[in-house]
């Protein structure tokens, strides 16, 4: 990638959207045809840093969000991703990390955008806004195209684990139904797999299948920087990403399989965690997710 601007915004910042739909395969389309009303979360991500005098006031936002204050046609799952590239400006976001920042890359490369900044909220991978403006969020939202929800029936073992069941939809067929497993093995690692049969072929670009541990209720002083003497809340912050597989050129009826192993950090509280599961393609385009709560006996 070239060299690249970084920008801190607030408000009056425009939105804007690709310009093609890519299908579940990967290939490009001028329309994607609608179904009957799908009730699918609709995805949101948030780029975001401590060391951005304009992320406080998103991230408030988000939070507010993601607890269901607005009155939404369809529930939303979001994803704060917290960016390295402001920590020279003497405060260094304890959550930041590059591959975050790679992620926001490659959707500046994807949304042709000229600069990458903070905050910054990308839409089921299509669409983007400067999410200080509630009006703006809400709109670049309720545009968004939306699919069917992943299907997930959750048990719970005696032995520390989480069974469920769940379905993944693309383009408003089924893609993926699959059996999970969470497990703690040990008190540093959280162990996901998930097995299953493809309900829908995909083929050679295909997609991939992440899985995002997040935590809510975070709260720091900051004592530095841009945002010195505030206290800093933040919610749904995405601490481990893992891609659980590829699918590609595969039949409706193959079984396909993954494990991801999450390292834990310091004072991690199941509590305050969930994870969240997603299909997307290769520009990120986002066409199925779900998320869920960690078993109170994890």
């Amino acid at each position: 990638m070239g060299r690249r601007l970084f920008g801190c915004f607030g408000k009056g910042s425009s939105s804007s959207s690709s310009g093609n739909e890519v299908d579940g395969n990967g290939k490009t389309n001028d329309t994607v045809v609608e179904e009957a009303a799908p009730e699918g979360p609709i995805m949101v991500e948030l780029f975001s840093s401590q060391g951005c005098a304009t992320s406080p006031a998103a991230e408030l936002l988000l939070s507010r969000l993601g607890r269901g204050d607005f009155q939404l046609d369809a529930p939303v799952i979001v994803l704060a991703y917290h960016v390295d590239y402001w920590d020279y400006m003497g405060w260094k976001d304890p959550y930041g990390s590059s591959q975050w920042t790679v992620r926001q890359k490659a959707y500046v490369e994807t949304l042709n955008l000229d600069t990458m900044f903070t905050p910054q909220v990308v839409v089921q991978g299509r669409a983007q806004c400067v999410p200080n403006d509630e009006d703006v969020l809400l709109s670049t939202i309720a545009t968004a195209p939306r699919f069917p929800a992943p299907s997930f029936q959750v048990y719970i073992s005696s032995s520390l684990s989480l069974y469920l069941t769940c379905t993944v939809y693309i383009n408003a067929k089924k893609l993926i139904e699959k059996q999970a497993d969470i497990q703690r093995p040990t008190s540093e690692t959280l162990q996901v797999t998930i097995t299953g049969a493809l309900r829908f072929k995909v083929e050679d670009n295909g997609v991939r299948v992440m899985v995002a541990l997040y935590e809510n209720g975070l709260v720091n002083d900051c004592s530095a920087g841009e945002n010195k003497g505030k206290v800093l809340s933040n919610d749904f912050v995405v601490r481990k990403f893992e891609k659980l597989c590829n699918v590609e050129d595969t039949s409706a009826k193959k079984t396909i399989s993954g494990t991801v192993t999450f390292s834990l950090w310091d004072n991690f509280n199941h509590n305050k965690c969930a994870i969240a599961v997603f299909a997307e393609n290769s520009s990120h385009q986002i066409f199925g997710s779900q998320k869920f709560q960690l078993p109170d006996d994890i």
